[in-house]
């Protein structure tokens, strides 16, 4: 017996079966080697994930384009030479029993590297003008993503997962914000949706029928002008009927995450949860809520009042990786809390340094700190 019944209970997410409604949402770490290439310890990272006894692991935003990087540590998903490093990660993830996901991801004005980013329209981003991608240029992104879905589907992963979240390509073109194109994949809503329907289409085509692909979707930007929860609503049917399995509801992107407000607003345990109820009002695909859900008894409230069908732990997990199995027997009190005011992880990620977490013992912080 547990004291969170839904919690564990098990559930069927488009015909892949979770042992439970825990799963690790995808978290940015700079684990990888500069070439993208997984290592030791992006595979040790993941081992103890699949181990946690979370349902579900979705594996960090691999760049589906070289020009698409969102850092320089970036796992890669744009060639087939890193098929074998993904195959090891799915393996160790599923050695532990949870089901492995890839989120695949082009960062768009968020990319870094040598070349000027591409995006959508050239909005500034810092001191960064982006360029504007051309009509022609467009379907080769959408091939792009369907080239690194069938690279996780080769590499043995049970899904895989769309990054339409954090401000990145497919929600900047949603976004009017970001979105200033005046041909058929701006203006409207219809028009901003267009391109990230592709993808899906395109995705779906590439790896059949059967295999589940998920969205990581911002439901609203937080920023004035930007995309907003009313538009994330009407958008969500149409991009669940696309073949969708599931939606993963965030907010924010990085020009609002480090606003005082919502520095503040991070705090809160449940901060996001509102955001998937009204998302999961308007599908009828499962919805997975995210936002410092901490308390078990929380998350089994959330899936109680209908909020969510699954609770993701981001830094949550990475604080504690023992957190399913302490909350499963009942050993609230045990579980080691990710701080609301530390923030280390998300420093380090600005800095472009691997992230650690303040939690950890002192050996795990120098183990992880170095990079290979």
């Amino acid at each position: 017996m547990t004291d969170y019944p839904l919690l564990f209970s098990p559930l069927d997410l488009g015909g892949l079966h979770l042992d439970n409604r825990i799963t690790m949402a995808p978290l940015y770490l700079g684990y990888a080697r500069a070439d993208g290439l997984v290592n030791r310890r992006v595979r040790e990272h993941y081992l103890a994930m699949g181990s946690s006894g979370a349902g579900m692991i979705m594996v960090e935003s691999a760049s589906i384009h070289p020009r698409g990087a969102g850092s320089p540590s970036t796992l890669r998903a744009d060639a087939d030479r890193y098929i074998g490093g993904l195959s090891d990660l799915a393996q160790a993830i599923q050695q532990g029993g949870a089901k492995a996901g890839l989120q695949i991801n082009h960062a768009g004005r968020f990319a870094q590297g040598d070349e000027v980013p591409l995006a959508p329209s050239a909005v500034r981003t810092g001191k960064v003008v982006p360029l504007a991608m051309g009509r022609d240029y467009l379907p080769k992104v959408v091939e792009c993503f369907a080239a690194a879905a069938m690279r996780a589907q080769e590499a043995g992963f049970d899904l895989v997962e769309l990054h339409g979240g954090t401000g990145y390509l497919l929600a900047q073109f949603l976004s009017p914000h970001t979105n200033r194109r005046e041909d058929q994949y701006g203006g409207s809503l219809e028009n901003r949706l267009r391109f990230p329907l592709e993808v899906i289409a395109a995705v779906r085509d590439a790896v059949g029928p059967e295999f589940p692909i998920g969205y990581r979707y911002l439901a609203d930007e937080w920023l004035p002008g930007g995309w907003r929860l009313a538009e994330a609503v009407q958008a969500a049917p149409r991009l669940a009927q696309a073949g969708l399995a599931y939606l993963s509801v965030m907010g924010g992107t990085y020009e609002s995450f480090f606003l005082p407000e919502r520095l503040e607003q991070a705090k809160q345990p449940g901060y996001m949860l509102s955001l998937a109820e009204a998302v999961k009002k308007a599908v009828d695909i499962p919805v997975i809520a995210a936002g410092r859900i901490q308390d078990p008894a929380l998350a089994e409230q959330a899936l109680k009042d209908g909020q969510c069908d699954l609770i993701g732990l981001a830094r949550v997990l990475l604080a504690d990786p023992l957190w399913p199995g302490k909350a499963r027997q009942g050993r609230v009190d045990d579980i080691v809390p990710c701080e609301p005011a530390c923030n280390l992880c998300f420093q380090l990620v600005g800095k472009g340094k691997p992230v650690i977490c303040s939690q950890w013992p002192a050996d795990k912080r120098e183990h992880f700190a170095t990079r290979d």
